[in-house]
C-alpha cells in the first residue's frame, strides 16, 4: 500500500494503539522534570563526590539515589521516543526526545565519578559494607562485578586521558558511518517492471529476494562495486579500529583484544571457541543446504547473489491480527497457562501498537521502561511473517514483563547473550507447532525453508562474522598490518569454507566484509549466534521435557542482569560453556533440512 492510502494516526481504531497514557498521562510537567533531573545529578555529584564510601549507608544512598534519576529520566526518554514513533513529521515530540538525550548526556557527565571512585576504594571495606548493612545486598552483584575488573581499571589521571583520547580512537567508527550511510551511492538498477531505481541499504535485501535473477545480479554487483572502489579507504579505516581495540586491551592489562571484549560479561573463552568449533564441524551439512538450493532453484551455477531468494512463493493466506494472537496462543501452550495468562493480560493493558499509519516508524520492537509496559510496535500487514513478528516481540516483551516483575531497577534489563532468548524461543515453538499441524504441502516447505534461512542467516553466517574478528584482531596483536586486498583474501577464505563448493567464486563477496557495520563494535557479532543456539536448545527442552523445562525456563526470564549471563543461561537448563546445546541447535539443523528435502523431492 502506497503512502496515499495510509491512514492518519486518529483514523486508526484505539484497540489497535498502544496505551502510552498508562506512561505518562500528563506531558506539561515533563520540561519541568527534565530540568530537576539535571539539577538533582549535579547536586548528586557535590554530595557525594569524594565521599561514596564514607560509610555502609553512605555507599546505600549513592546506588539508591543513583538509581532513582536514571529511572526517572529513561522514563521521560523512552515516552518521547514511542511518541515521535507514532508520527515522525510530529516535531513536539521530536523535539521532546533531544532534549531528553541532551539531559541524558549532561546526567552521565554529572555522575561519571561514581565507578573510579569505587574502585579506588578498599576492596575489604566495600564487601564489610555489605555485611554490614542489609540494604546494600542488593547492590552485591554490581559491586562484585566492578571489583572484578578492578584490575583493569587505571589510575584515575590515567583515566581521565583515556577519556578525553576516547573521541578521537571513535574516530574510525564515525568515519565507517559517515562513508556507509551519507558518502557511498551505489547507483540505479532496473527493478522487476524496468523502471530505473536508486540502490540503498534499505532496499538492497528487497532486490536480493527477487525471483528476477537479472535484477538480483545487477544489485549485488552494484553494492560491492561501490566499496571494491573504496577499499582502501575502508581498510585503512578498519585497520586503525581494530589497532584501538588491541592497543586499548594491552593498556588495560588484557591478554588480547578478544578477553577484553568478553570480560564485560563475564564470558569464558570457551564459549566462542565451541562456536566456532562446532559450527565448523557442521559446515557440510549447510553445504548441502546450498547443493539444495541450487537444484530448487534450477540453475547451472550458484551465485552469492541467488542466496537470499525464497526457495518457496511465500503462501498468500491473509492473516488477521486477532487470528494471528490466536496462531500464537495455541503455539505457547507449552510455556504453560501463567505465561499466557500474562501474556493476554498485556494485550488487553494495551502493550502493542498494530497498524501503520502515516509517519510511523517503520518494522518492529519491544521498548519500555522499568516503570512501563513492556511496549510492542508492529506494522501488521496480515501475512504469516507478521504472526512471526509478534511472537518474537511479545518474546523480548514478556521477558521484560517477568524481570521487572522480580527485578530491582539496577538488575531489570537483559544482556545481548541472553536479550535475545526470549524471542527465539518463541519463534522456534511457533515453528514448531505450524509445522506439526500443517497439512498444507506448500506451506510446510515454506515454513522449513523460512526456519532453515534463519539458521543460515543467524547461526552460520554470524559465525562467520565471529572468525574474521578473530582472525583480524590476532593479525593486527602479531604486528600485521591490516590491507585491503589481504582482508579480501580472508573473507573470501572463509565464505568458500562456509557456503561450499556448490557456489561459484566470483571475486565480489571478497567485499563483503567492507559493509558489515558490526565490526566496528568487536566481537559483538558471536552474541547473537550464542543466544540462538541457547534458545534452540531451551525450545527443545521445554518441547520433550514438558513443563519442568518450561518452569526453568520463565525463572530464567525473571532474573535480568542480576548474574552473568552464561550462569543465567544455566537456571534454563543450557550450559554455554560446553559445546552440547551448540550440538543441540545443529541436531535441529540437520533434522529440518531432512525434512525439507523428503518434501522438494
Amino acid at each position: 500500500m502506497g503512502s496515499k492510502g495510509l491512514k492518519t494516526r486518529d483514523q486508526i481504531d484505539k484497540k489497535y494503539k498502544w496505551n502510552i497514557e498508562a506512561m505518562i498521562s500528563d506531558e506539561s510537567t515533563i520540561n519541568d522534570d527534565l530540568s530537576q533531573i539535571k539539577t538533582q545529578a549535579e547536586e548528586y555529584a557535590a554530595h557525594f563526590a569524594g565521599r561514596l564510601a564514607d560509610s555502609s549507608e553512605m555507599l546505600y544512598e549513592a546506588f539508591a539515589h543513583k538509581d532513582d534519576i536514571w529511572r526517572r529520566l529513561e522514563k521521560i526518554y523512552v515516552y518521547a521516543h514511542m511518541k515521535r514513533d507514532e508520527n515522525n513529521a510530529e516535531s513536539l515530540y521530536q523535539g521532546m526526545t533531544d532534549k531528553s538525550m541532551s539531559v541524558i548526556a549532561s546526567v552521565s557527565a554529572a555522575l561519571s565519578f561514581f565507578t573510579p571512585e569505587l574502585l579506588s576504594s578498599d576492596e575489604d571495606m566495600l564487601l564489610g559494607y555489605i555485611e554490614e548493612n542489609d540494604k546494600l545486598k542488593t547492590y552485591e552483584f554490581v559491586i562484585r562485578d566492578a571489583l572484578r575488573q578492578k584490575k583493569h581499571i587505571l589510575s584515575s589521571e590515567e583515566e581521565a586521558i583515556l577519556a578525553q583520547m576516547g573521541e578521537i580512537t571513535g574516530a574510525t567508527n564515525d568515519i565507517f558511518t559517515m562513508l556507509n550511510n551519507a558518502d557511498i551511492k551505489f547507483g540505479t538498477i532496473k527493478d522487476e517492471d524496468g523502471d530505473e531505481v536508486e540502490l540503498t541499504h534499505g532496499n538492497y535485501i528487497k532486490f536480493m529476494e527477487s525471483h528476477n535473477r537479472e535484477v538480483r545480479e545487477n544489485a549485488y554487483n552494484a553494492m560491492y562495486d561501490a566499496y571494491k572502489g573504496l577499499i582502501n579507504t575502508i581498510a585503512t579505516s578498519y585497520n586503525y579500529n581494530t589497532k584501538t581495540d588491541v592497543v586499548n586491551a594491552r593498556i588495560r592489562k588484557f591478554d588480547s583484544a578478544r578477553a577484553a571484549a568478553l570480560s564485560g560479561d563475564n564470558i569464558p573463552a570457551e564459549v566462542y571457541d565451541n562456536l566456532v568449533s562446532v559450527v565448523n564441524e557442521n559446515l557440510p551439512q549447510m553445504h548441502r543446504y546450498i547443493e539444495l538450493r541450487k537444484k530448487l532453484l534450477g540453475v547451472d551455477e550458484l551465485h552469492m547473489y541467488d542466496m537470499y531468494v525464497p526457495l518457496i512463493k511465500i503462501p498468500d493466506n491473509r492473516i488477521s491480527f486477532e487470528e494471528g494472537l490466536d496462531i500464537i496462543r495455541q503455539a505457547l501452550k507449552p510455556m504453560g497457562e501463567e505465561y499466557i495468562e500474562k501474556m493476554n493480560t498485556g494485550i488487553s493493558q494495551g502493550w502493542i501498537d498494530v497498524y501503520e499509519n502515516k509517519g510511523k516508524t517503520s518494522g518492529a520492537y519491544s521498548f519500555g521502561c522499568y516503570d512501563s509496559y513492556p511496549y510492542i510496535l508492529l506494522n501488521y500487514a496480515d501475512t504469516l511473517k507478521d504472526v512471526f513478528t509478534i511472537i518474537h516481540e511479545m518474546g523480548h516483551s514478556m521477558h521484560s514483563r517477568y524481570t521487572r516483575d522480580n527485578q530491582p531497577y539496577v538488575y531489570g534489563s537483559h544482556s545481548i547473550v541472553t536479550g535475545g532468548v526470549g524471542a527465539t524461543v518463541n519463534e522456534s515453538l511457533l515453528m514448531h507447532y505450524l509445522v506439526g499441524k500443517e497439512s498444507d504441502v506448500e506451506i510446510k516447505k515454506y515454513l522449513l525453508n523460512l526456519y532453515l534461512e534463519e539458521f543460515r542467516t543467524t547461526l552460520f553466517r554470524q559465525t562467520m562474522f565471529a572468525e574474521f574478528e578473530d582472525i583480524t584482531h590476532k593479525a593486527i596483536e602479531s604486528g600485521q598490518v591490516l590491507t585491503g586486498e589481504w582482508m579480501c583474501q580472508q573473507y573470501q577464505a572463509l565464505n568458500d569454507k562456509y557456503y561450499g563448493p556448490a557456489v561459484v567464486r566470483d571475486d565480489t563477496i571478497r567485499y563483503e566484509w567492507a559493509r558489515i557495520p558490526h565490526f566496528y563494535n568487536a566481537f559483538y557479532v558471536y552474541k547473537y549466534a550464542t543466544g540462538y543456539s541457547a534458545a534452540t536448545a531451551i525450545s527443545n527442552k521445554i518441547l520433550s521435557e514438558g513443563k519442568n523445562a518450561s518452569d526453568a525456563y520463565i525463572e530464567f526470564l525473571k532474573t535480568g542482569e542480576s548474574d552473568y549471563p552464561i550462569d543465567l543461561l544455566k537456571i534454563a537448563g543450557v550450559d554455554m560453556s560446553k559445546p552440547e546445546p551448540i550440538r543441540q541447535a545443529m541436531n535441529t539443523f540437520n533434522t529440518l533440512l531432512d525434512e525439507f528435502e523428503e518434501l522438494v523431492k
